[in-house]
């Protein structure tokens, strides 16, 4: 029975166009964004991982940026722990020399009086951010974030390493510190050595005896093999900050590979499917008209 209220082969025809057009609107959506899931509708358990782990690798991002400046400052004081264990070797070098009994040991001391103001300075250039690791009293500490951390139970934390200062003769600063201030009577180069009478810093070699230099050049040495020490303290910290920012490189690298296999499109597929989706769409277009055109032959029949 034909009908000129009612076209069955019309709606049907409409309804199949119409499930083509949303297919192709979602197609035409994933090959412009380049998203198969962009919006909790499309896959609420994918999207909530995606959004998820999209936030976990920008904190990622951000504790990669901490590092960075923790990285520097701990290169900053060992470029002075540097300096300073190459000035201290030039002392050293000096009461050497001063041994000689025929030397001008006042003549030395000018020399290496300018050599312990240089260390007081590298001491004190020695500040990032305003942070100095080189010049600080006993008992203060430094810290650096080291990671990012989300827990099996979905909390998350930063991690830091801690790097507690000691200014004692044999501890891990150059100086002490006083509010801020530099202390030379304190720290590796400042505190007093009971053979000597002096530190580092105060040595006078003026009138001091050939045993009183020998006394000074093991001092200094012992200094040195002190500022070694802390040079080897400073590299250890720097070789973890080195390893956990590759480790925070690869770690946002792989859970970006990980986002992207859970939302993004498949470039290939979509361009199939959306050539595909065309042609059904004009097909069903044509199907429509022929559906809407069969009302027409009626016509004939009133003739």
């Amino acid at each position: 029975m034909t009908s000129i209220i009612t076209n069955n082969s019309a709606m049907a025809a409409l309804q199949t166009l119409r499930g083509i057009s949303s297919n192709l609107q979602d197609t035409q959506a994933a090959v412009s964004s380049g998203l198969r899931i962009s919006k909790a509708s499309d896959n609420a358990a994918y999207w909530s991982i995606a959004t998820s782990m999209k936030s976990d690798n920008g904190a990622i991002g951000a504790v990669s940026d901490a590092l960075g400046l923790g990285a520097a400052k701990v290169d900053t004081a060992s470029t002075a722990v540097s300096s300073a264990i190459d000035i201290v070797g030039q002392i050293k070098n000096k009461l050497a020399t001063a041994m000689e009994g025929s030397v001008d040991k006042k003549s030395v001391q000018e020399e290496i009086g300018q050599l312990q103001q240089q260390l007081q300075s590298v001491a004190q250039s020695a500040s990032f951010n305003g942070e100095n690791w080189v010049m600080a009293s006993s008992g203060g500490s430094a810290s650096v974030v080291s990671s990012f951390i989300r827990g099996t139970n979905g909390t998350v934390s930063v991690s830091t390493t801690s790097y507690a200062f000691d200014a004692s003769a044999t501890g891990n600063v150059l100086f002490g510190s006083s509010g801020g201030t530099i202390d030379t009577t304190s720290g590796i180069l400042g505190t007093s050595d009971a053979s000597v009478g002096a530190s580092v810093f105060s040595l006078d070699i003026s009138s001091m005896t050939t045993g009183q230099i020998s006394s000074a050049l093991n001092m200094v040495q012992t200094a040195l093999n002190s500022m070694t020490s802390l040079g080897s303290k400073l590299g250890s910290v720097s070789s973890r900050i080195d390893l956990q920012t590759s480790f925070a490189s690869s770690l946002s690298d792989s859970i970006q590979s990980g986002v992207g296999k859970l939302v993004d499109a498949n470039m290939e597929q979509e361009s199939s499917k959306l050539s595909a989706l065309q042609t059904q769409q004009q097909l069903a277009i044509q199907s429509l008209s022929i559906a809407n055109s069969s009302n027409q032959s009626i016509l004939s029949l009133f003739r």
